[in-house]
């Protein structure tokens, strides 16, 4: 994902994972990868079996955990990332939420 903006500039993604990425720890590790990013956000199940997550930060370090949920954990199998760009609101820290 090439973005020509300063990798400084705060922004914000929004993503749906699909595949199977429930009962595999992707929410788990998607906290510590967003973590050790310094990325902010939240991450959590839905419903339809797909995993909800935002991701706010500079550039490269949310276009950096958007390039890892395309495989995600060990054990999980991404089928697909959908990805959509919104206004940061400036969250703090990452947690899984329900």
């Amino acid at each position: 994902m090439q973005n020509s903006s300063t990798p400084h500039k705060q922004i914000r993604t929004h993503v749906f994972i699909s595949g199977r990425v429930q009962g595999v720890g992707y929410r788990y590790a998607t906290m510590l990868q967003a973590k050790h990013l310094g990325v902010n956000g939240w991450v959590r199940n839905l419903l339809d079996k797909r995993v909800e997550a935002v991701f706010e930060g500079n550039t490269a370090a949310v276009e950096a955990m958007v390039r890892w949920c395309h495989s995600g954990p060990l054990n999980a199998v991404v089928d697909n990332v959908v990805v959509n760009n919104e206004t940061p609101e400036g969250l703090q820290g990452f947690e899984i939420t329900h």
